[in-house]
């Protein structure tokens, strides 16, 4: 069974937020509302020594979501090949699942007065016609990878056998999204 993850190496992210640009545009995504955002960690430790590194940040598409445990709708729920999504019919704005993410990352659309929650589709519309999410075709580093975790051919699974990998800390969610990160310490988790 396909079970589909981002994996993303913090070595090759320059911090253009190219990412975070090409979401908006291709999920329509209004003014103050972002499905990607990159933070800079950093610099950290002492010249000539000093360490920084970008974070992107996005939905995890949790193994165990939250957000999709705390909906009294049904509006969140999961999708079998993993993709973490919300049906805007059946979402009545109540926030639970803002509150309930570990990570920040959903957001309530009161700019277009949908009255909805919106997030990280790992643009499922691309995905469904065999193409990649827009965040990996457009990164011009290279850092996004898209692909199957279950299959040890895919360059997601290569990209996480060949670097240090981490996840944003777990608290029981099981995060599916995975950072290379070889160059500096890691400071986002586990």
């Amino acid at each position: 069974m396909t079970r589909y993850t981002m994996a993303i190496d913090l070595d090759s992210c320059i911090g253009c937020h190219s990412c975070a640009v090409v979401c908006k545009q291709e999920n329509n995504v209004g003014l103050g509302t972002f499905y990607s955002k990159v933070l800079t960690i950093g610099p950290s430790g002492t010249y000539p020594d000093l360490e920084m590194y970008y974070l992107p940040v996005a939905c995890q598409h949790c193994d165990n979501p939250q957000c999709v445990t705390v909906c009294p709708t049904g509006a969140s729920y999961k999708r079998e090949d993993g993709i973490v999504l919300v049906d805007h019919a059946k979402c009545i704005g109540c926030q639970y699942c803002v509150m309930a993410c570990p990570y920040g990352v959903r957001a309530y659309d009161n700019d277009r007065d949908k009255g909805v929650i919106e997030k990280c589709t790992l643009c499922a519309h691309l995905v469904d016609d065999g193409k990649v999410p827009a965040c990996v075709r457009h990164c011009p580093g290279q850092a996004r990878l898209f692909g199957d975790a279950d299959d040890p051919e895919s360059d997601v699974s290569k990209m996480i056998v060949k670097k240090q990998t981490h996840k944003l800390t777990d608290v029981g969610n099981a995060p599916s999204v995975t950072y290379g990160l070889d160059k500096c310490e890691w400071k986002g988790g586990e």
